[in-house]
């Protein structure tokens, strides 16, 4: 039972919303700021059982249409769906009340964008847009949403609402740091995407789901490689912005593995044999600078 239900809403692929947490927490300590451990649970329950509802719905409509078999009864899929979605929307109903409207309207985006992704008459996954959405999603949303809810109020952004006016004031030089932070985690989150699209391509045709690989055809596998080279440019260029310590250069080094596997994934495109290429890369650059940003705090 407990090993249908892992499989079912795909427990193995949900590195993407954990590292980019990592990420955060340890750019949390590097400057020095107190974390609120009350709120950032909370925010980590409700984002991991959200992510678990996404991809159960996602399971839940494609295997409509792809021939495949759930892991369970369709009436107990649908049931473990509502569930899960109803403890995520609780619990971040609970966060926005102890923080403010910001993140209830961030929640709203994310639990929208999340569900209409396979869900609904057009969904994401079904267009040249699941690679940005997923990236956004994972490597921006939760980020920002996590420093948002640690450091002082106003720090990013303040928004006060009445019956007569609204007034949003936003502070650039913090938000400029996250969008900068946040592009690591949005490249290699959207490459995943992209790899899984790339071997899966001839198969989406076949079931109507013309995602981005079927646009660009070839020239995929090169946005591929540089969306790679494009986190590694993020690096070098927070560090020259003394957003990050020059001691994350040393997970520049990783450029070497990625290469390798990189150039696997260009020889054969295969969902068994080379997507986990886009896994591996995931993590070895999301595990390096996680891992250089505490060290960073440890020693500066």
């Amino acid at each position: 039972m407990i090993y249908r239900f892992l499989d079912y809403v795909e427990i193995k692929t949900k590195i993407a919303s954990f590292f980019a947490f990592l990420m955060t927490i340890a750019y949390i300590f590097y400057i020095e700021k107190p974390i609120n451990w009350k709120l950032t649970l909370l925010f980590f329950a409700s984002m991991f059982i959200f992510d678990l509802t996404t991809t159960a719905i996602n399971n839940y409509i494609d295997t409509k249409t792809n021939q495949q078999t759930l892991a369970f009864k369709r009436n107990i899929a649908l049931t473990i769906i509502l569930v899960l979605l109803g403890i995520s929307t609780v619990l971040g109903l609970y966060l926005a009340y102890l923080t403010g409207i910001v993140i209830l309207i961030l929640g709203a985006v994310c639990f929208l964008c999340g569900i209409l992704y396979t869900f609904g008459p057009v969904p994401i996954s079904r267009q040249p847009l699941g690679e940005i959405f997923s990236g956004i999603f994972y490597g921006l949303c939760i980020p920002f949403i996590l420093l948002y809810i640690n450091l002082p109020k106003g720090t990013f952004i303040s928004l006060e609402m009445s019956f007569t006016t609204i007034r949003l004031d936003m502070n650039v030089i913090p938000i400029m740091t996250v969008l900068l932070l946040s592009i690591i985690p949005v490249c290699t989150t959207a490459n995943i995407m992209l790899a899984n699209n790339i071997c899966d391509l001839e198969k989406d045709i076949a079931t109507k789901r013309f995602t981005l690989p079927y646009y660009l055809g070839n020239k995929a596998l090169y946005l591929f490689a540089g969306i790679y080279y494009l986190s590694y440019f993020a690096t070098l260029l927070m560090v020259i912005l003394k957003v990050l310590s020059p001691i994350c250069l040393v997970s520049l080094l990783t450029i070497f593995i990625v290469q390798k596997n990189i150039g696997q994934f260009f020889r054969i495109q295969d969902k068994e044999k080379t997507f986990n290429c886009s896994i591996k890369n995931y993590i070895i650059i999301m595990g390096a600078i996680t891992l250089m940003i505490f060290i960073s705090g440890l020693v500066t």
